[in-house]
C-alpha cells in the first residue's frame, strides 16, 4: 500500500462519496484536497452535517442503498493486520479473504474496531502505521458498494485495564484515578488528549467513557474503569469526559447500559444478574447515563447483564426490548447510536448462538452489532430476518439512517482520511505528555501513614521494590534509582506468590532499608488475594519499613490493614509509577481522595476507610 493517499484516490473518493449524498464535487475541488487539509471536511460539516440537514442527507443516502448494503452498516468487525493490504491467516479463517481491505470490500461493514496484539489483530503498533491502516481501510470502503466511509472504533479508556494504544501514545491514569482528583477539568483534559490522538491516527469513535457506578468491591470486570461508587461524582465526570472526547474530535460512547457496577460476575465469561430495584437503578445506575445524554453523547453501549426489575423475562439487556427501546430510547429519550457490547462475549454467546444473537439485539433496538461471531452466519441471519419480514425494512432504515447521520456529524463525508506524518507529531506530543504527568500526579492517594513513615527522606538508602508486575516494578525502580543516593532492587513475586517467593522477598527485605510492595487486586480472588496479603505481612514482620501500594483497585489494604504506609495509584502504567516515586519522596504531596469506600474484610458493611478519605504530608 502506498504511504500516502494518492491524488487519483482522493479525487475518486471525494467524488464518489459526494455523489452518493447528492453533493457535487468537481475534479478541481477534489484535487485540491489532501490528507493534511481539513478545510473540505470543515466546510462540508458546516453545510451538511448539522441537525435536520444531516438527517435529510442520511435519509437520501439510505434510499439509494441496497438491503445488503444497509445490513452491512450494522456490523462492526475486527480485522487482522497492520496495513489494509497485509495478508493474515486469521482473516482467511474468519472471513474467507486474506486482507483487511478485502474484509471491508466483502461485507461493507459500517465500522471496524482496532485491537492490539494481546487479542490478536495487532492493528495498533505506532502512529504512522495506524494512520496508514485507517486510510487504507477508508479507501477500501469508499471503493465498495454505496461508498460509505467507516466508523473506526477502539476501546481506549485510559488506565491500565482497557486500553489498546501503548507508547508513544500518551498514557492517562484512567477513570477511578481521575475521580480521586475530584476534578472535572482533569477528566475533560484526559479525554481531550486521548481523543486528539485517536483522531490523528484515523480513529473516529472511542468506546468510552465507562459510566458504571462501581458499588461492588468484588466487581471483576469494572473496578478502576469506573469513576467510583458515588453516583453524583460519576455523573459529573462522565459528562466531563464526553465533552473532552468531543473537543478532541472523536465520538464518545457511554457504557455499559443500564449499569454494570454491582456484579461479581464477569460478562466476558458469564451472564451477571443485577438485582437492583427500579428505585435503586434510578438512584444509583442511571444518572451517569442521563448526564451523558444531556451532554450529547454519540453512542451508548449496552451490557450483557440481566436486570429483572427492568425485564422480568431475564433477557440480557443487549437482547431486551424493554431495556434498549423501552427505557433507553423512549424513557431516557436517547436518539443516538446504540451499540452492543461485543457479541462474542460469554454473556451473549451462552444462550444466543451466532444466528440468533445479532437478530435479537437488533430487534431489541440496537444499531451497531459489535464483533458478532461467525460473521457469515450473523450477516445472513440479519439479512434473512429482513427479507422474511421478521425485521421490517422501516426498522432497518431507522438504524441505518442513525448510523449515517452519525458519520455526517463526525465529518467523515466526503473526506475520511488523515495525514499520516501529522499523526506522528500529534501522538505523544510534549504538550500531551506534560498534561498527563500533571494530571497523574494529582491522582496519587495516601490512605495510611503511621508514625510519619512517608515521605522518605533524602538520606542514602537501599530500596527493595517487590510484589506484582515486572514492568511496573521496573518503572518504579528506575524512578527511585535516578534519585541521588538511592539504590533500588526489584524482585517480582507475581499475583499469587507461593511460600518460596514470599521467603525470598522476606530475606531480601532484611537486606534493604525500606521495601515498597506493589499489589494488584489483592482484595479479590480468595487464593491470589490471600497470597498477596501473606507477602505484605511477611515483609512487615521483618521490622523494616514497608510501604504497600495498590496499583489497581484501592481495596487491597483489606488484606493487610496494619501496614505502616499504604497508597493507591489506580493504575500501573509508567506515568503512575513515576508519580508514585515522586510522592514517596515528597516531591509530590499526595492530594487524591478515595472515590470508593474501602470496607473491612470481615465486615463488608463497616468501612476501613470511607469515601473521600485521603491524607497529605
Amino acid at each position: 500500500m502506498q504511504q500516502h493517499t494518492s491524488r487519483r484516490n482522493v479525487i475518486a473518493a471525494v467524488a464518489g462519496a459526494a455523489a452518493a449524498i447528492g453533493v457535487p464535487a468537481s475534479p478541481a475541488t477534489a484535487a485540491s484536497s489532501s490528507p493534511s487539509s481539513s478545510s473540505a471536511s470543515s466546510a462540508f460539516s458546516s453545510s451538511y452535517a448539522s441537525g435536520r440537514a444531516a438527517r435529510a442527507r442520511a435519509t437520501a443516502l439510505a434510499r439509494r442503498m441496497t438491503v445488503e448494503q444497509k445490513v452491512g452498516q450494522l456490523f462492526v468487525v475486527e480485522v487482522y493486520g497492520q496495513t489494509a493490504d497485509a495478508e493474515h491467516a486469521k482473516n482467511r479463517e474468519l472471513y474467507g479473504v486474506a486482507t483487511p481491505a478485502e474484509v471491508v470490500a466483502k461485507y461493507r461493514p459500517g465500522g471496524v474496531i482496532y485491537f492490539d496484539a494481546r487479542r490478536g489483530p495487532d492493528n495498533v503498533r505506532e502512529p504512522h502505521q495506524i494512520a496508514t491502516l485507517s486510510n487504507g481501510l477508508q479507501r477500501a470502503a469508499l471503493r465498495a458498494g454505496a461508498r460509505i466511509p467507516l466508523l473506526v472504533s477502539i476501546d481506549q479508556e485510559g488506565g491500565s485495564v482497557v486500553y489498546r494504544m501503548l507508547e508513544p501514545a500518551t498514557q492517562l491514569p484512567g477513570n477511578m484515578a481521575l475521580a480521586a482528583t475530584r476534578s472535572t477539568r482533569d477528566a475533560r483534559d484526559s479525554a481531550d488528549v486521548i481523543g486528539t490522538e485517536l483522531k490523528a491516527v484515523g480513529i473516529n469513535q472511542n468506546y468510552a467513557p465507562c459510566a458504571d457506578v462501581n458499588i461492588n468491591p468484588a466487581n471483576p470486570v469494572i473496578g478502576v474503569r469506573s469513576f467510583g461508587s458515588d453516583t453524583a461524582l460519576c455523573a459529573e465526570l462522565v459528562s466531563a469526559a464526553v465533552r473532552g472526547y468531543h473537543e478532541g474530535g472523536v465520538a464518545s460512547a457511554a457504557k455499559h447500559f443500564p449499569g454494570h457496577g454491582d456484579t461479581d460476575t464477569d460478562s466476558h465469561t458469564g451472564l451477571p444478574v443485577i438485582t437492583h430495584t427500579r428505585e435503586e437503578l434510578d438512584r444509583i445506575d442511571l444518572p451517569p447515563f442521563r448526564a451523558a445524554i444531556r451532554r450529547g453523547v454519540d453512542t451508548i453501549m449496552t451490557a450483557h447483564i440481566v436486570v429483572p426489575a427492568l425485564d422480568p423475562s431475564k433477557a440480557p439487556a443487549t437482547m431486551s426490548r424493554p431495556i434498549v427501546t423501552g427505557m433507553l430510547r423512549e424513557e431516557l429519550g436517547f436518539d443516538g447510536v446504540i451499540a452492543t457490547d461485543a457479541l462474542d462475549m460469554g454473556g451473549a454467546t451462552g444462550d444466543f448462538p451466532p444466528d440468533v444473537a445479532p437478530v435479537r439485539a437488533f430487534q431489541a433496538g440496537c444499531d451497531q452489532l459489535v464483533l458478532a461471531p461467525k460473521l457469515d452466519t450473523a450477516f445472513a441471519a440479519v439479512l434473512g430476518a429482513v427479507r422474511s419480514g421478521k425485521i421490517s425494512e422501516k426498522r432497518l432504515n431507522e438504524s441505518v439512517i442513525r448510523i449515517l447521520e452519525h458519520k455526517l456529524h463526525r465529518d467523515l463525508f466526503p473526506f475520511p482520511y488523515v495525514d499520516e506524518d501529522r499523526a506522528v507529531r500529534v501522538v505523544g506530543s510534549r504538550r500531551h505528555l506534560a498534561k498527563a504527568r500533571s494530571i497523574t500526579e494529582r491522582t496519587v492517594t495516601l490512605i495510611r501513614n503511621e508514625s510519619g513513615a512517608l515521605p522518605l527522606s533524602a538520606a542514602p538508602r537501599k530500596v527493595l521494590v517487590t510484589g506484582w508486575g515486572t514492568a511496573p516494578l521496573g518503572n518504579l525502580a528506575r524512578a527511585v534509582d535516578a534519585r541521588r543516593d538511592q539504590s533500588a532492587t526489584t524482585l517480582e513475586t507475581g499475583t499469587a506468590p507461593d511460600a518460596a517467593k514470599i521467603a525470598a522477598a522476606r530475606a531480601a527485605a532484611r537486606d534493604h532499608d525500606v521495601t515498597v510492595v506493589l499489589t494488584n487486586a489483592a482484595a479479590a480472588g480468595a487464593d491470589k488475594g490471600v497470597a498477596q496479603g501473606k507477602l505484605v505481612e511477611a515483609l512487615r514482620a521483618t521490622g523494616k519499613p514497608v510501604v504497600a501500594v495498590a496499583v489497581r483497585n484501592p481495596y487491597d489494604i483489606q488484606r493487610f490493614p496494619h501496614v505502616p504506609a499504604y497508597l493507591a495509584t489506580y493504575s500501573y502504567g509508567a506515568p503512575s509509577m513515576t508519580a508514585l516515586a515522586r510522592a514517596l519522596y515528597g516531591d509530590v504531596n499526595p492530594s487524591g481522595r478515595l472515590p470508593v469506600a474501602v470496607p473491612s474484610l470481615s465486615d463488608p458493611d463497616r468501612p476501613l476507610y470511607p469515601f473521600g478519605h485521603g491524607l497529605s504530608y
